[in-house]
């Protein structure tokens, strides 16, 4: 049997801090908030006590100062659990990140120690109704007024999106400059001009709160700015690849809790005078899935521990996030088929496994989009008579932004 050697023994009391939580605090009433279609504010400040939240924001802003391995745990742990309401991993990988990597001094101060506490939800605002995996063609402007710069524009399928305090917003500061016109801010959701729209109903993940967003003349100051103008895309090009393993992560936590819970089942479901288990296509199924979750887990593992060693480029990120993706979905269409009708039905999670796992195919970068990735690092670009090198590890991001936008 397969057997990790990522995490110490610390990191295994931590796991076991976090599987108690979600046993306590979130199991109970799930349910009823996947009828609600969001989970209650008082949630994440119970996940701040327990310290589940940004671990790796540094003690000075109010965080623990752990390794990202403790991130890790509570992302893996969510995932096994198979309770997709809470946006931890927005919140902690995402929104954090871009403050703690690109914040002004200022701007952690004021926003990390209230992630940390979950008193501030925080939320990424790119994705558009006209600009997904494009984030070169987004249309919402900002244009500069005096010291501020007054907002107007649109997302949509933004995750937290109901619940958020802090928003990473991307705009356009200049619309002829492409990927160099697209500037970032950090905008306090209670300013005037900030509308919700509707919380989007979906096909899975129904605890989780996505939604429409709305800026109308919202005016915030140039100090809200994210990094400098017009270093948008940059910044968010050098983020996509830790992104991309988070998701790979949950995908393979998820591909091996799926195939355990299988087993458990055929071991125990009784047709024709045996299990289900015990027949010949059924073990030769869970033990092609369970063959291939395994190759997963350790290319992961392998990927986490060069993003530690900040050596994970976003080749190896776009090959994990695309086959982990597809692993995800293949292993939640296969194990429900083993279920026969009871699959079917909602009220066993791998029902609600399948639904919930068609997201992963698209977020974080579509699987076409990782395939070109791939395919561009493999035979370089074509751009008229010139060709262009494969993006190298040793690129830095304007090399990399250069060369992916074209």
């Amino acid at each position: 049997m397969f057997k990790r050697t990522l995490f110490t023994h610390e990191h295994e009391l931590f796991r076991d801090t976090v599987r108690k939580f979600i046993e306590r605090e979130i199991a109970p009433y799930h349910a009823q908030w996947e009828h609600d279609g969001i989970v209650p504010r008082d949630l994440w400040i119970k996940a701040g006590e327990a310290g589940m939240l940004c671990c790796t924001v540094p003690e000075e802003f109010g965080g623990l100062g752990l390794d990202y391995l403790f991130d890790v745990v509570v992302f893996e742990e969510m995932a096994r659990s198979g309770f997709t309401g809470p946006g931890f991993l927005i919140h902690c990988d995402l929104v954090a990140t871009y403050i703690k990597g690109f914040g002004t001094e200022e701007q952690k101060a004021r926003w990390l120690p209230k992630m940390v506490s979950g008193e501030a939800i925080g939320s990424l605002g790119m994705t558009e109704p006209h600009a997904g995996s494009d984030l070169k063609a987004i249309r919402t402007r900002a244009v500069r007024d005096g010291d501020d710069f007054v907002i107007n524009g649109q997302k949509v399928f933004i995750s937290n999106g109901q619940l958020c305090d802090v928003l990473v917003l991307a705009t356009k500061t200049d619309g002829d400059a492409g990927g160099k016109g697209v500037t970032l801010f950090l905008v306090d959701t209670s300013l005037p001009g900030f509308k919700r729209g509707t919380n989007l109903e979906k096909l899975g993940m129904k605890a989780q709160d996505t939604s429409e967003l709305f800026f109308e003349d919202l005016r915030v100051p140039a100090s809200a700015m994210l990094g400098k103008e017009g270093e948008g895309f940059k910044l968010m090009m050098t983020k996509l690849a830790q992104e991309r393993l988070a998701q790979a992560i949950r995908s393979a936590t998820v591909s091996e809790h799926l195939v355990a819970m299988t087993v458990d089942y055929t071991a125990n479901r009784k047709a024709f005078g045996t299990t289900i288990g015990a027949m010949q296509n059924t073990q030769f199924k869970l033990a092609e899935l369970h063959a291939e979750a395994v190759i997963g887990r350790v290319f992961t593992d392998h990927c986490i521990t060069k993003f530690m060693n900040g050596e994970l480029d976003e080749v190896d990120a776009a090959i994990a996030k695309m086959w982990l993706s597809n692993l995800h979905c293949k292993i939640a269409d296969e194990c429900l088929q083993l279920f026969g009708g009871w699959g079917y039905m909602w009220e066993y999670p791998i029902s609600r496994a399948f639904a919930d796992a068609r997201i992963v195919k698209i977020a974080g970068g579509s699987i076409e989009v990782m395939k070109l990735i791939i395919g561009r690092s493999l035979f370089g670009r074509v751009q008229g008579h010139e060709k262009v090198k494969p993006i190298a590890k040793s690129d830095d991001a304007d090399a990399v932004q250069k060369r992916l936008a074209g």
